[in-house]
């Protein structure tokens, strides 16, 4: 016999996930809002914060000493990084958490604010500028323009309600995908397959301790990148590294939001196992800066999912180890002969010296178009296509920066192509506009989406949405540095992992919690 009375928790419960304005709506339900203390607390921290981003770190830039003149590049560029200092202010303080969002308001402020404006200021660059300075010019208001699109098209999402998928009574997490729990064993075994290969391909795990440079040796003789293509040795790599990434994230989630999972000395087995196997292929000593990022990040908000603390530090930390920590982070890029010397006179020295190149090259990129014409969709088309070996496609688009640093003469063409470049080079101003605006759309509607999924309302331990947004979110600074040629593989692959796993029949969900 079902009991009248019901228990003020499950009343609870029921009020979380279906308010009555959502019924009325037909919508998914907005994450509650935070308790009064952090409203107060942020409250006292929203000054020096705002202070701090927007005007006194622009400030001391400003003060430095330099050839650098004061024309239109320098107020718009300084524009641009109070701009993007405020939104990022605005991320760190609000009352929910807008984890995309606020990773690319982090990514603008850093590198296409701080960073450009020192070497406004300082009147040197990573690489040199070969075109006039209004090329300069129409960059940075052409990201200032990016950004405000970003903004309309974020306040459009905002503006729509989230609706169910596949309501159904079996779906208590609102027909949002979950990992298949065969699937996901599957992908462990992938995982361990995949990454075992790639280590005997590149002679042991000695070698992913070495140097970076070493495993670009390694895998050059190792026979999978033939002449003028990469796409084996990109398969190869992408393949030994993101499924053990991703079964490391479901399991760390599984441990993080399951009690019956943390009981399980199997689950906490494979997890360990996994930890072992990711400090081998995803390690910080071998790989790219910007991919430990990714693993880096991606591991701390799916450890802490609910966790609006761990959120703000990472935004708030993040900018202080861009500009601090991440110059100097590619200690063990090189060999020891190979390596570059640490010199700097300033803290914003290597600000204009090493990584951060992303105004100069769409200024670049800028001077290369004037000279060729906009591609209308070719160069995107190659990043979609991007597993196409060039033996088969002969007219395969280079990467943009690849391209752009040929066109300059420079032998290191290793450069950067933001994602602004890449809309500017197919489509012009348009492209860039409403590109930006339809990013900021879809980063808004899977923001509100993942605040969902880490509620107790949403599908539980297996929830494919708590596990991708992280992913994506560190992910987020390859995909804007790009190229986007190079950015693809890596996530396609994950892209095609999260879908062999996912299903909408949630119907052990509820109980594994």
């Amino acid at each position: 016999m079902t009991s009248v009375h019901t228990s003020t928790h499950e009343q609870d419960a029921r009020a979380v996930a279906r308010p009555e304005w959502a019924r009325a709506r037909g919508g998914l339900p907005e994450p509650p809002e935070r308790p009064i203390a952090w409203s107060m607390l942020s409250r006292a921290l929203s000054v020096p914060l705002i202070l701090g981003l927007v005007c006194f770190l622009p400030a001391v830039i400003a003060a430095q000493p330099g050839s650098g003149v004061k024309d239109t590049a320098y107020w718009l560029q300084l524009v641009l990084t109070c701009y993007a200092g405020a939104r990022l202010a605005t991320m760190i303080l609000s009352t929910r958490r807008r984890l995309l969002q606020g990773v690319f308001w982090m990514f603008v402020y850093i590198a296409m604010g701080v960073a450009p404006f020192a070497q406004v200021v300082i009147g040197q660059t990573p690489t040199p500028m070969v075109g006039p300075r209004q090329d300069l010019i129409t960059a940075v208001a052409l990201v200032l323009v990016g950004c405000a699109a970003f903004d309309l098209g974020a306040l459009l999402a905002s503006r729509r309600p989230l609706r169910r998928r596949t309501p159904s009574p079996r779906s208590p997490g609102g027909g949002q995908a979950v990992a298949h729990p065969l699937r996901l064993r599957l992908l462990v075994l992938l995982a361990f397959a995949a990454s075992a290969f790639y280590v005997m391909k590149l002679g042991g795990p000695a070698v992913f301790f070495s140097s970076r440079q070493e495993i670009n040796e390694t895998v050059a003789a190792s026979g999978v990148v033939s002449e003028g293509s990469n796409v084996g040795s990109a398969f190869v790599k992408g393949f030994g590294q993101v499924p053990a990434l991703l079964a490391l994230l479901f399991y760390t989630r599984r441990l993080a939001t399951s009690y019956r999972a943390r009981r399980t000395p199997s689950t906490a087995l494979v997890w360990v196992a996994l930890v072992a196997l990711n400090l081998v292929v995803n390690n910080p000593v071998s790989n790219a800066r910007y991919w430990f990022l990714t693993v880096l990040m991606a591991f701390v908000f799916t450890a802490f999912p609910s966790s609006a603390a761990i959120y703000r530090v990472v935004l708030a930390t993040g900018v202080v180890g861009a500009l601090v920590v991440f110059p100097y982070a590619d200690k063990f890029r090189y060999d020891d002969e190979a390596q570059r010397p640490a010199q700097s006179a300033s803290v914003f020295e290597p600000l204009v010296t090493k990584d951060y190149d992303q105004m100069v090259m769409f200024a670049n990129t800028i001077s290369w178009v004037d000279t060729r014409g906009h591609t209308y969709g070719r160069q995107l088309s190659g990043s979609a296509l991007f597993f196409v070996p060039r033996a088969v496609w002969s007219g395969k688009p280079e990467d943009t920066g690849v391209r752009v640093g040929q066109w300059m003469g420079l032998r290191m063409t290793n450069l950067s192509a933001p994602l602004w470049t890449e809309f500017w080079v197919d489509f012009g101003a348009s492209g860039v506009i409403g590109g930006l605006a339809l990013i900021g759309y879809a980063v808004a509607r899977t923001d509100r989406r993942y605040a969902l999924a880490v509620t107790r309302a949403g599908p539980g331990p297996g929830s494919v949405l708590a596990v991708a947004a992280p992913l994506i979110a560190g992910y987020t600074f390859i995909l804007l540095r790009g190229p986007l040629l190079q950015a693809a593989g890596k996530l396609a692959i994950a892209a095609l992992c999260l879908l062999l796993i996912s299903t909408f029949k949630e119907r052990r969900a509820a109980r594994r919690r």
